[in-house]
């Protein structure tokens, strides 16, 4: 169901965020992250000049490289706009993701290493989106490889779908169902 209508308003500004999913030849998994920022309207920027309506105040990238593991094996960032001449210069710090499993407090781990002063801003909130669409890009292809997996599997307890006690834990997850069944 799209949203309602809304009072008349401007449109001013649309961030996009796109991410694509790849298994590579090599057995690793890509995940390409790309975020613009545009406005409708003209305005000046010191470092760039006129910034035109369409034109993009940000455009990053990202490509997060994984194994079956969580491994960081790559993680590449580029900027190709940008409102400040400085802000490609944080984009080689990214490198220092590779060798981290995302797990538990990967978010945490990723401010840490190129967040906040050390970092962009724009980089590290694309970070999230990135990490989801692994998650999805391997859900099921990654199954039944040769090896069983028998850890608890991450998204549970991570949404409300997903609630430990619910529905769809009883049903394909029976054994980490925490809930309880009345007909019993």
């Amino acid at each position: 169901m799209p949203l309602p209508k809304s009072k008349e308003r401007e449109e001013l500004h649309t961030r996009q965020i796109t991410c694509k999913g790849f298994k590579r030849k090599d057995g690793l998994w890509d995940i390409d992250a790309h975020i613009t920022d545009i406005k409708t309207y003209s305005f000046d920027n010191a470092y760039r000049g006129e910034i035109v309506p369409g034109e993009p105040l940000h455009d990053m990238w990202i490509r997060l490289t994984v194994d079956d593991e969580l491994i960081v094996h790559d993680c590449i960032a580029t900027t190709d706009a940008s409102p400040y001449e400085c802000c490609p210069d944080i984009t080689p710090l990214f490198k220092q993701l590779i060798g981290e499993k995302i797990a538990a407090g990967w978010t945490r781990r990723v401010k840490q290493l190129v967040g906040g002063l050390k970092g962009c801003t724009h980089l590290v909130d694309l970070m999230g989106p990135a990490t989801t669409t692994m998650f999805q890009t391997m859900a099921g292809i990654s199954k039944g490889r040769g090896s069983i997996d028998t850890s608890k599997p991450f998204y549970i307890s991570g949404c409300h779908a997903w609630a430990s006690d619910g529905i769809q834990v009883k049903l394909h997850h029976p054994k980490y169902y925490t809930g309880t069944d009345e007909s019993e």
